[in-house]
C-alpha cells in the first residue's frame, strides 16, 4: 500500500494549470473480462459519461482470459500517455498476485490507480429447504457438518471463493471449494442441490432471492445491501473484519504523468456525480465510490494485504500457468 501511495504523491502537488489536461484522443478502456459482466457494463457507464464533453468518445476493448491478467498486461505494457485506462477487479488487482506462481505484471510496479468506480457485496445464500433460516442456524449446522459442506464459487481464486476461506480459518469450519466457470452456473448448483450455499455478488443473485428460489442468510459489506435490508451483515452477526466488497476501478501504466493521472481522475469522478450515472451504477446492484487517486490507491493496498493473508492462511495452492 505504502508503494502505490508514495507513487501519487507528486500529483497531489501538481499546480492548477496542471489539472486542466485533456484527452486529444479516443481513451481506451481495457476490460480484462468478456463483455456482459459487471467489469464491462460498468465501464461502458463511465466511458459513456466521460466523454461526452469532448471531441472523441471513449471506447471499451474486451480482452479477457487467465482471471483477468492477459488484458492487465497489456494495460501495464502501453504507452503511459492517459490514452489507455485498464479496469480493475477485487481478483486482477488484488486476488490474482497471491494465486498465480508467475504474473505477467507487478500491480505496485507496473500500475498506477486513476479511479475508484463502484462496490458490490456478497451474499451467502442456500436453498429454501435449508435447515438453517439465519446465521446462527447456518454456522451450527456447518460446524456438525464438518467437510461434508461444499459450496460453489464463479472460479478459483475469486472472492467467493476465498471468503469462505477466510471463514474457514476464523471460525474453524472446513467448508470446501466446488469452483464453476461463473456466477450463473455456480448459483444453479445450489439451486438444483449440487451444492449446499454459494456466496456471489447481489446482483448475480438478487432475482433467485426475490423469486424464492434462494435463501438469504447474511451479507458480506460493511452496511446491510439496500435490495436486502432485512439481511444481517457478518459484521452484526460477530465477526469481524470480513468486510468482503468486491470492486471496481481504472489504472493506468506506471509512468503516466501525475498531470494526465489527475485529468483522468478529474473526469472520472465528474462523470460519477451525475445523478444519472449513480441511477444506472446503483440498478445493477453497484454502490459508487469514486474520489481522488490516492483513495483508490490505499483501498487496492489493503485488498492485496487481506487476500495474501487469507491464501497463505489457508494454505491455497497457486495456479502454475
Amino acid at each position: 500500500m505504502r508503494r502505490l501511495i508514495l507513487a501519487l504523491f507528486c500529483a497531489l502537488a501538481l499546480p492548477a494549470s496542471a489539472q486542466d489536461w485533456l484527452p486529444d484522443r479516443p481513451v481506451r478502456i481495457i476490460v480484462p473480462f468478456p463483455p456482459g459482466g459487471a467489469t464491462d457494463l460498468i465501464a461502458r457507464i463511465f466511458a459513456e459519461a466521460a466523454s461526452r464533453d469532448l471531441p472523441h468518445r471513449w471506447v471499451v476493448e474486451n480482452r479477457s482470459g487467465a482471471n483477468g491478467n492477459i488484458g492487465m498486461a497489456a494495460v501495464a505494457q502501453s504507452t503511459p500517455d492517459g490514452l489507455t485506462l485498464g479496469a480493475c477487479t477485487v481478483g486482477n488487482c488484488a486476488i490474482n498476485a497471491s494465486i498465480y506462481a508467475r504474473m505477467p505484471y507487478d500491480i505496485e510496479r507496473d500500475l498506477v490507480p486513476v479511479f475508484w468506480s463502484g462496490s458490490v457485496m456478497n451474499v451467502l445464500v442456500v436453498r429454501p429447504d435449508h435447515p438453517a433460516r439465519d446465521w446462527p442456524q447456518f454456522l451450527a449446522w456447518a460446524r456438525q457438518q464438518g467437510s461434508a459442506v461444499n459450496y460453489s464459487s464463479s472460479g478459483f481464486g475469486s472472492s467467493n471463493h476465498l471468503l469462505p476461506e477466510l471463514l474457514n480459518d476464523r471460525l474453524r469450519l472446513q467448508l470446501t471449494h466446488v469452483p464453476f466457470r461463473g456466477g450463473a452456473p455456480g448459483m444453479q448448483a445450489v439451486m438444483q442441490g449440487a451444492t449446499q450455499m454459494m456466496f456471489e455478488n447481489v446482483p448475480t443473485l438478487i432475482g433467485a432471492i426475490q423469486g424464492g428460489q434462494l435463501r438469504p442468510i447474511v451479507v458480506s459489506g460493511r452496511t446491510r445491501d439496500t435490495a436486502l435490508p432485512n439481511i444481517p451483515t457478518l459484521a452484526e452477526m460477530g465477526v469481524p473484519n470480513a468486510i468482503v466488497e468486491p470492486w471496481f476501478g481504472y489504472m493506468a501504466p506506471r509512468g503516466t504523468p501525475p498531470a494526465v493521472v489527475a485529468g483522468l481522475n478529474r473526469l472520472l469522478d465528474r462523470a460519477n456525480a451525475e445523478p444519472a450515472v449513480q441511477e444506472r451504477l446503483r440498478a445493477l446492484g453497484a454502490r459508487p465510490e469514486g474520489g481522488p487517486p490516492e483513495r483508490f490507491a490505499a483501498h487496492v493496498g489493503r485488498e492485496i494485504a487481506l487476500w495474501r493473508a487469507v491464501v497463505e492462511a489457508n494454505r491455497i495452492e497457486r495456479i502454475n500457468e
